[in-house]
């Protein structure tokens, strides 16, 4: 069994809205990363802080994490059963970041307290260089943790096919 899920991909790929329905669905506890990454209204908590909280998240036994962080993506990934690449097309992401500015699903509680959604052009910057900063790295994550399962969705059909699998095998 699944019990330790590492959620990564790009914003707007879907990420948090599918750790909350697994979540939903398999009762484990879920933890998104930019709660702990973000104090109030966006300002970035000290990075040691960061990573001890980290830490004492994949420390559990069972968990969902969503987020990236590519600086501690280690951290997680050694320790996580599965780990779920949201890699949709970078135009569908930016769709979704724009429509998220005005329909937000509030069951969704992904973010730091006073921290209202927002585009900037550093999130914009982010997303369009997000493949060619975590390619190497999951690259190298994938031979040196080879007991961590690995799975790339790149599209709703697979998300889909995926998400009907992998919940019975839970």
């Amino acid at each position: 069994m699944a019990h330790r899920i590492m959620i990564m991909g790009r914003s707007g790929s879907g990420k948090s809205t599918f750790a909350y329905h697994l979540h939903q669905q398999t009762k484990l506890p879920l933890y998104h990363l930019d709660k702990y990454f973000f104090t109030d209204y966006w300002v970035e908590r000290d990075y040691q802080e960061f990573l001890t909280i980290q830490q004492a998240l994949v420390n559990q036994e069972q968990w969902i994490i969503d987020g990236n962080s590519t600086k501690s993506f280690e951290l997680r990934y050694q320790r996580a059963s599965v780990c779920i690449y949201f890699n949709y097309p970078r135009y569908r992401c930016y769709w979704r970041v724009f429509k998220r500015l005005f329909f937000k699903d509030k069951r969704i509680d992904d973010r730091a307290n006073n921290c209202p959604e927002k585009v900037s052009w550093s999130l914009i910057k982010y997303m369009w260089g997000f493949e060619r900063r975590v390619e190497v790295i999951l690259h190298q994550l994938k031979r040196s943790y080879p007991q961590t399962q690995f799975i790339e969705i790149r599209s709703d059909k697979l998300l889909k096919l995926f998400s009907q699998n992998f919940l019975t095998d839970l």
